[in-house]
C-alpha cells in the first residue's frame, strides 16, 4: 500500500501544479490502475480530501508536504540518472520511480548538492526546493559547479543548463553551448566570456549562473570522486528495474 499511496500523492501533487483536481484527471495521470480504496486511505490518514458531489480530490497541508518530498526525490533521481549516470532514452523515468524509494533524507540532500541544486528535472518540471538549497550548501565535494563558480582559465564540460524558457535554450544551443561541449572561462567582468568550439561567447551573469559545468581538475581526470561515491551511496550498484503495473483489486465507487 505504501508505494501505491506514494504514487497517488505524487499524482495529486502534479495535478495541483497543473491546476486540475478531478478524479478523472487522476485516473488519467496515474501510471498504475486506479483504486478508490487508496483514496479512502489517504482521506483517513488526513493526507487528502475528497468531494464526492463534484468528484474532485485534493491534498491536505500534511499531504502536500509528503507529496512535495516524494516529487523532490523523483525529479532529483531523474536528474541524477539522466545527467550523471548517463541513462539514455525513456528508461531513466521508470528507474527514477524505483530509485526515489531508496533515497534516505541525507542522501537526497547529498545528491542535490552534488548536482548543484538543480531547479528543473530533465522534463523541465520544477524540483521542489530543499533545506540544502536554502542554505546553498556546498559541503559535499562535487565536480559539478555553476559556471559563475569557475576560476578564470578553468576548463570544464557543460553538464546541463537551467533555462527559463525554450527560446533561451535554443539560443544557447545556437551558440554551441549545450551538454557535453568543452568550455573555458576567460573573463568574469564586466561580462562572462567563455571559449567554446573555437569561438568566444559573452554571457550575462544570470545566464552564466544557469550553466552547470563538469569541472576538470588540475590532474585532468574528470569523474565522480570518492566523496561523491559516498554521497551517491548504492545508486551505482545494481539495476533499477522498472515498476510493474499492479492490477486493480475490486470495484471502486470513484
Amino acid at each position: 500500500m505504501s508505494n501505491k499511496r506514494d504514487e497517488y500523492l505524487e499524482a495529486l501533487f502534479c495535478l495541483k501544479e497543473q491546476g486540475r483536481d478531478s478524479v478523472e484527471d487522476l485516473r488519467t495521470i496515474l501510471d498504475i490502475p486506479f483504486e478508490g480504496e487508496v483514496i479512502d486511505r489517504l482521506v483517513s490518514d488526513n493526507l487528502a480530501v475528497f468531494d464526492s458531489q463534484n468528484r474532485v480530490a485534493a491534498l491536505t497541508e500534511e499531504g502536500l508536504a509528503s507529496a512535495r518530498e516524494l516529487v523532490r526525490k523523483h525529479r532529483l533521481a531523474e536528474r541524477l540518472l539522466h545527467d550523471v549516470l548517463r541513462v539514455q532514452g525513456k528508461s531513466f523515468e521508470g528507474e527514477a520511480c524505483v530509485f526515489e524509494h531508496l533515497m534516505a533524507p541525507q542522501l537526497v540532500e547529498g545528491i542535490c548538492t552534488l548536482l548543484g541544486h538543480p531547479r528543473d528535472c530533465p522534463h523541465g518540471l520544477p524540483i521542489p526546493e530543499g533545506e540544502c538549497c536554502k542554505r546553498n550548501e556546498m559541503m559535499v565535494p562535487t565536480s559539478v559547479a555553476h559556471l559563475t563558480n569557475l576560476a578564470v582559465s578553468q576548463t570544464g564540460h557543460v553538464a546541463y543548463i537551467n533555462c527559463q524558457d525554450d527560446a533561451q535554450l535554443h539560443r544557447l544551443n545556437g551558440l554551441q553551448l549545450k551538454p557535453g561541449v568543452e568550455i573555458t572561462l576567460h573573463q568574469k567582468y564586466p561580462s562572462y566570456v567563455v571559449e567554446c568550439e573555437g569561438g568566444m561567447i559573452a554571457l550575462d551573469e544570470l545566464i552564466a549562473n544557469n550553466i552547470c559545468i563538469w569541472k576538470i581538475p588540475a590532474d585532468g581526470h574528470q569523474g565522480v570522486d570518492s566523496h561523491e561515491e559516498r554521497a551517491l551511496g548504492k545508486s551505482k550498484k545494481g539495476r533499477f528495474w522498472q515498476r510493474r503495473r499492479e492490477s486493480s483489486s475490486g470495484a471502486s465507487s470513484y
